[in-house]
């Protein structure tokens, strides 16, 4: 099993890049694990609370439960991944199965700050953008996706996103094997990327 992280800044354009890979293989061979799905549930607490949630802060997380389920796919079992609801902010009760592939992709953005998570990985990979790309995205998918309006996306941005940022997702850019500027645009890196995922499967087989 080849195990790839694939991490980077909210809006840096993750999501595409593995979107991307994934569309130029096998079906068949590969599993998402995606950060998001492993938000803590937050179901004890009252809901206006949970919408003061610092979903960029790395305690949001329960990474006990992603190597578990990452260790568990690596010795051949399936799993169940919780499901997230952003607009509730707590888990749903369906889960969804995860089968076994040769290829696992994590992803999210702060994955390469677990050094447990690491440990499992055999490529990692950091997502670049410009701030003012990754701004312009999270407003746009903040807005589409999870009901907010542009006010709260740009104050929440301030206080959370940016200096979580910061302090949390840009330091992890030094454990990447492979950094790829621009997101989902830089076509080549993706590319480079989905050849490497080729060739090991290819050596597997």
């Amino acid at each position: 099993m080849l195990v790839i992280g694939i991490a980077g800044g909210t809006g840096s354009g993750k999501t595409t890049v593995v979107r991307k890979i994934m569309e130029q293989l096998p079906c068949d061979e590969i599993a998402i694990l995606p950060q998001d799905s492993y938000y803590r549930d937050n179901v004890h607490l009252p809901l206006e609370e949970r919408q003061k949630i610092n979903f960029d802060h790395p305690d949001s997380i329960e990474f006990d439960l992603l190597v578990n389920h990452l260790q568990l796919l690596k010795k051949g079992k399936a799993i169940e991944q919780p499901v997230y609801s952003y607009l509730t902010c707590t888990r749903m009760e369906e889960t969804i199965r995860v089968e076994p592939r040769k290829v696992v992709i994590v992803e999210g953005i702060l994955i390469l700050g677990h050094a447990g998570l690491r440990r499992l990985m055999d490529l990692k990979v950091f997502v670049d953008a410009e701030p003012d790309d990754r701004l312009m995205r999270v407003i746009q998918r903040d807005i589409a996706e999870r009901g907010r309006t542009v006010g709260k996306v740009l104050n929440r941005y301030e206080e959370t996103v940016k200096p979580m940022h910061l302090q949390f997702i840009e330091p992890t850019k030094r454990y990447a094997d492979v950094i790829v500027p621009q997101g989902g645009n830089n076509h080549v890196a993706i590319d480079l990327l989905t050849q490497y995922i080729l060739r090991i499967l290819s050596h597997q087989s």
